[in-house]
């Protein structure tokens, strides 16, 4: 059984030990054995088949192969371990019950431990039962003994307190009283004993008594009619102050309203509406007395109120306050009497008024809930024996562009402002209705200058100098604006703004578009029809130079003004105030200048254009039929560029500070002269083979000097711009290609067709037949051609790609407004 046993665990082990060949060569290296029993691959069925391979060789030699095993020593070593194991259920059992014996013996240790531990606790519960009671009992005893000492401080300082109000003793009351309410408030537990309530109540009449007490004596040392008592405020008032402090505050607030109301009513006497002095001319007089009073308040009575009562600068202020309202009511009934450089004079006398109370006082008094209430620091030593100056109301001058100067840094905040000065708001359109007529008298002297000294003189060097007119305009509007904004940041901004509107549109209408040259007197002003006029061998009228130079200077006036316009709008947006910067808007009158900059634009490129138009008008009537050879260019051609060369100087060097305006000129002119360039050339008929030559040097020849005519006659030649070379380029390739197909034969017909679709990409029927015309074919020649390109020309596409170029070329003035203003704001964006 035991061998059987010993087989199957053999097995086992041999199933679950299984070496990889590397592990398997690694040891019969370090281990070599011929012995078949160490082989990796040892079978044991093959092995014991080797050993007994019949039944009689078996029994033969089963004892001496049985003999050549060693397994006696492994059979006892196996027989001790499965002997050895029979005794540890029972060692195991053993341990158990030893373990359980332990639990036992520690369990009644920890029952014994716990019961002498209850055992202690009760003890101390015992001793301290006492301890505990002891200290109650101290705890109550000590509140006992504080409460009746309080008590008994509280009684007694009530019946002294009541017999010090008698007496008037104020210095004494105050520090009494003091004590007495803080005593009182330990009692506020026990208000449901009579005794403690009697108390209370004993309290309160007295301080109703010193409240009532101390406003009588007030009255008497002021008394509300009549003079004041002779001789300075006395020590009792000093510490009656002292007791106000302490008791409601209306007493204190009472004391104050009735002292300043006796301080200010002489004040009233002498300022009545009915007096003279009362009048916006004498209201230094005003200011100069309450100086006087405060100089008099600090000597006589500066030592009486308490120093955090302020009373100085609640005299000021009370001041202010009446003022404002005497004035506001004497100017309703004398409206008719305020002019504006009255008007402006108690302005600043009473702005300066209330910065001389800004360095004073820190406002720390006022009420009025617009202005911010201030900490206030302690009070200083009389503050108007020195009377300093303000300053007048700001004068300022202006140059080109001073409006986009940096800005100054902000004054401190005056919590005085507007407190006398906000009466005068309502009356402000006398200074509105002034500056109106002022600035209309200015426009007009703008003109009238204008026409006495006639346009200015050329002057290329300075490129276009801007008229001195709109500096001097903005300059005024400037100090306008500073001033008014002194005198408010309300209403009366937005009515000067809509002055500014209006005198800015007036000053582009009669001073810009009023003086730009026109062809005729009789004209309204530039149209093409007055250019495009002319008699047969005669030069069209042009502009002289100093014609010229006047455009160009109008032109970067309005430039100038747009740009300042602009500035001029973010300065009042920073003045106004904020609820109102929405109604700050110039847009209006910037798209006038705008507008004036575009006629002006306008005037230039129509100037050269028709002093071009003769000449192309030449091109046309050529009998280009009868050109027998190819020459130089044509005398036409030399007249074109004389043209050009004789305006575009004086405009490029008058455009010369607003660059990007020539740049515009350039592209206008460009998109008229180039499509009326290609009408005329389809009026060039009929045309022969060396005539068409001609005409394509020609043509090569101007588009040649279209591309450089932006530094023509210029010492520093720069490269024109990508926009204006686009334009000159696509436009004259397209003349280029037209006389190109008229050059070609027209036979055979399908060739010529299809070199006429593949030269212009605007192909059409229309433009193809004048291309026959140019040739000289015959309409009935024609019909079979035009019917032959209907056939082969594609679908025309739709929306814009399908137009013709010369649309393209020449884009509506609506179009180019837009355009021209699209460029501006992005300018003023980058700038």
């Amino acid at each position: 059984m035991m061998e059987e046993e010993e087989l199957e665990f053999v097995e086992e082990l041999e199933a679950v030990l299984q070496l990889t060949p590397d592990v398997q060569l690694a040891i019969e290296q370090v281990f070599p054995s011929q012995d078949p029993l160490d082989r990796a691959d040892f079978n044991a069925v093959e092995y014991i088949n080797t050993l007994f391979p019949t039944e009689q060789v078996s029994i033969v030699s089963f004892t001496s192969v049985v003999s050549g095993l060693s397994y006696k020593r492994l059979d006892d070593n196996i027989r001790t371990v499965v002997r050895g194991q029979t005794n540890v259920g029972q060692d195991g059992r053993q341990a158990l019950e030893e373990a359980q014996k332990a639990i036992q013996q520690l369990f009644g240790k920890i029952k014994d431990i716990k019961d002498k531990a209850e055992k202690s606790e009760q003890m101390v519960k015992e001793i301290t039962r006492d301890i505990k009671q002891l200290d109650h009992a101290k705890r109550h005893l000590t509140t006992s003994i504080t409460t009746l000492n309080h008590l008994h401080m509280l009684a007694g300082g009530v019946d002294s307190l009541e017999a010090m109000t008698r007496r008037r003793q104020y210095g004494e009351v105050a520090n009494l009283l003091q004590g007495v309410m803080n005593v009182l408030e330990h009692f506020h537990k026990y208000m449901g004993i009579p005794q403690i309530r009697q108390l209370s109540e004993r309290v309160k009449a007295a301080q109703t008594e010193l409240g009532q007490q101390i406003l009588a004596d007030f009255e008497e040392a002021f008394p509300s009619q009549g003079t004041k008592r002779p001789g300075g405020p006395s020590n009792v008032l000093r510490d009656a102050c002292l007791v106000a402090n302490i008791l409601d505050p209306r007493i204190k607030q009472e004391i104050i309203k009735k002292f300043i109301k006796q301080h200010l009513s002489e004040y009233l006497v002498l300022f009545q509406e009915n007096q003279d002095v009362a009048w916006l001319d004498k209201i230094d007089r005003r200011y100069a007395w309450i100086k006087r009073q405060l100089v008099d308040y600090e000597e006589k009575y500066g030592r009486m109120f308490p120093r955090e009562w302020y009373m100085t600068e609640r005299i000021a202020v009370e001041f202010c306050h009446v003022t404002r309202t005497e004035l506001a009511k004497i100017m309703r009934t004398r409206a008719k009497e305020i002019e504006v450089k009255l008007l402006l004079f108690a302005i600043q006398r009473t702005t300066n008024f209330e910065g001389f109370l800004a360095k004073r006082f820190s406002g720390c008094t006022l009420t009025d809930g617009t202005l911010k209430k201030l900490e206030c620091p302690p009070p200083s030593t009389n503050p108007f024996l020195e009377d300093e100056p303000a300053p007048e109301m700001e004068e300022l001058t202006m140059e080109k562009g001073d409006l986009d100067q940096p800005k100054k840094p902000k004054a401190p905040d005056n919590p005085f402002h507007g407190i006398v000065s906000k009466c005068f708001e309502p009356h402000l359109y006398v200074y509105i209705e002034s500056q109106d007529k002022n600035l209309g008298e200015l426009i007009d002297r703008f003109v009238a200058d204008f026409k006495a000294q006639g346009p200015p003189k050329p002057n290329t060097e300075e490129g276009g100098a801007v008229l001195p007119s709109c500096a001097d305009l903005f300059v005024y509007y400037k100090k306008c604006m500073v001033q008014c904004s002194q005198l408010s940041t309300g209403e009366p901004m937005i009515a000067l703004t809509t002055i500014f509107q209006k005198y800015l549109r007036e000053y582009a209408w009669k001073i810009l578009s009023g003086n730009l040259p026109k062809t005729t007197s009789s004209s309204g002003g530039l149209t093409i029809s007055s250019l495009l006029k002319e008699k047969e061998g005669s030069e069209v009228a042009k502009f002289t130079l100093e014609e010229l130079c006047l455009i160009c200077g109008i032109l970067s006036t309005a430039e100038y003004c747009l740009a300042t316009t602009q500035q001029l709008e973010e300065k009042l947006k920073e003045k106004v105030d904020v609820s109102l910067i929405e109604r700050i808007n110039l847009t209006g009158e910037m798209d006038t200048f705008s507008t004036v900059i575009s006629s002006s634009i306008q005037l230039l490129v129509q100037d050269l254009d028709a002093a071009c138009d003769p000449a192309l008008t030449a091109m046309s009537k050529m009998q280009w039929q009868n050109v027998e050879h190819v020459g130089d260019q044509s005398p036409y051609v030399t007249s074109v560029i004389l043209h050009i060369k004789q305006n575009v100087p004086i405009i490029r060097d008058n455009l010369a500070s607003t660059r990007k305006y020539f740049t515009q000129f350039c592209i206008k002119f460009a998109n008229s002269f180039i499509p009326k360039f290609i009408t005329h050339l389809f009026k060039c008929k009929p045309i022969s083979m060396v005539g068409a030559e001609q005409l394509l040097l020609d043509t090569h020849s101007l588009k040649m000097v279209l591309l450089d005519l932006p530094s023509i006659g210029s010492q520093v030649v720069r490269k024109a711009p990508a926009s204006y070379t686009k334009i000159v380029v696509k436009g004259m390739t397209r003349a280029e290609m037209i006389l190109k197909v008229v050059m070609a034969p027209h036979e055979p017909l399908v060739v010529f067709v299809d070199n006429y679709i593949k030269l212009l990409t605007d192909c059409n029927t229309e433009t193809f037949q004048k291309i026959l015309d140019m040739k000289g074919l015959k309409r009935s020649e024609q019909s079979s051609m035009l019917e032959l390109l209907r056939q082969r020309l594609p679908t025309p596409p739709s929306g814009p790609e399908g137009s013709s170029s010369l649309s393209l070329l020449a884009p509506t003035p609506e179009q180019e407004s837009s355009r021209i203003r699209k460029l501006e704001k992005l300018i003023k964006k980058r700038l």
